[in-house]
């Protein structure tokens, strides 16, 4: 059910954190986990709800209509790759998946499934809670932007990426991205074949200032590439990545 924070007093705490009133569902069948989650994103302001197998995570998402989902991608009924897939066929809603294993095909999976964001476990609650404030200010920046989109289109060779919609196309093909793939792609763009450092794509796309995160960047490139093609990204070893253009 619906929780609110409360004083030890017993009376309800007001809430004037940023993430007031926005709906978290929490997805994971260990219980210790989840409770630690669930504690600290509600001290954050946000509300919770929590979901131990695969059909009741689908069944409470399309009930309660959360603004984000952490996902963890191992759970009893159906895993949470299927849990992220059926959502994401109800509503789009940002998802940031859990692993317990350092394995990049599942980070790539999730991603290709419509996560925008993973964590390996163990991780620390501090990086959980800025990683959910950045994807939930990653959601609003794109409602603005699509309520003031920029006049026309950005074409780059045979890659289109129309702002207003946030859509993207190769060889006049739609390619689906992620928000945060699109987000991506477009921070690339606004500099083509200029290097940008992980650490600068973190802080751009993300939000995120910690160098521990750059494994996130490498993933969603990966994920990039497969989608508009390997050969518009350059990658410069040691030191970051380039989106590459025909020659004028």
């Amino acid at each position: 059910m619906e929780q609110t924070h409360t004083s030890q007093s017993g009376t309800a705490a007001t809430t004037t954190t940023p993430g007031a009133q926005r709906r978290v569902l929490v997805v994971e069948d260990d219980t210790t986990i989840v409770d630690a989650i669930a504690a600290r994103l509600r001290a954050e302001g946000f509300l919770v709800q929590t979901a131990a197998d695969g059909p009741a995570a689908v069944d409470t998402a399309e009930a309660w209509q959360p603004d984000l989902l952490i996902l963890d991608i191992m759970l009893p009924g159906f895993d949470g790759l299927e849990v992220c897939r059926r959502v994401q066929a109800q509503r789009p809603v940002p998802v940031l998946m859990l692993t317990a294993r350092d394995d990049e095909t599942d980070m790539l999976v999730g991603l290709g499934v419509g996560a925008d964001d993973y964590m390996t476990k163990p991780f620390s609650m501090r990086e959980l809670a800025a990683r959910v404030h950045v994807l939930l200010r990653r959601v609003e920046r794109a409602a603005i932007a699509a309520s003031t989109p920029r006049s026309g289109i950005l074409r780059l060779g045979e890659l289109e990426i129309d702002h207003a919609q946030r859509r993207v196309r190769v060889k006049a093909e739609d390619v689906h991205l992620t928000p945060t793939e699109f987000d991506l792609l477009v921070c690339l763009a606004n500099t083509p074949r200029a290097v940008l450092s992980r650490e600068q794509l973190l802080a751009e796309v993300w939000d995120w200032a910690d160098a521990s995160g750059t494994r996130t960047v490498d993933s969603h490139i990966k994920a990039l590439r497969r989608k508009i093609g390997a050969e518009r990204i350059r990658t410069v070893h040691g030191v970051g990545y380039a989106l590459e253009t025909p020659n004028p």
